[in-house]
């Protein structure tokens, strides 16, 4: 987290990350807990590896049909990823409506592509074939949480 609240000599206190900071965290990492509820309201948490856009406001999760998180979703679209800083001091929430693309069953659909997006460039096109014919043989499918609250915080120690 950019800046500091801290004031010399009252200690760590609260801090209060701004949307902005919010969203670079987000942007920075790239491993958090995906929460949903299962089928007895309770919460399911997955540790998950995610792309966060901060222009459409989504987060996109590779998954692979039958799994619990899908079908979660599915059911009930409401979610949250939960991420944090390296040392643990700062965190963000990230709230809203979760959705389930469409299988991909062709290579390149616009599954696949979009799962291709969210990978690193393949430095030949011979692995991004390849790759896009994995996530048919796989089932894969992304779950986008189309993002509508930002939340978080931490404690504010000088830097």
């Amino acid at each position: 987290m950019t800046g500091t609240i801290y004031e010399p000599g009252r200690g760590p206190g609260p801090a209060k990350p701004t949307e902005e900071t919010l969203s670079r965290l987000l942007a920075e990492q790239s491993i958090g807990a995906l929460a949903t509820t299962n089928r007895e309201g309770y919460p399911h948490l997955s540790t998950m590896a995610y792309t966060w856009d901060p222009a459409e406001r989504v987060v996109r999760i590779s998954s692979v049909v039958g799994r619990a998180k899908v079908l979660q979703v599915a059911r009930e679209p409401r979610a949250a990823l939960y991420v944090s800083t390296a040392d643990h001091l700062a965190f963000a929430v990230a709230e809203g409506l979760g959705e389930v693309s469409p299988v991909s069953s062709v290579p390149g659909d616009e599954t696949g592509r979009e799962l291709l997006a969210m990978q690193p460039p393949f430095p030949d096109s011979a692995d991004e074939a390849l790759f896009l014919r994995n996530m048919v043989e796989d089932h894969r499918v992304v779950i986008r949480l189309r993002v509508s609250r930002l939340h978080g915080g931490g404690v504010d120690v000088p830097r």
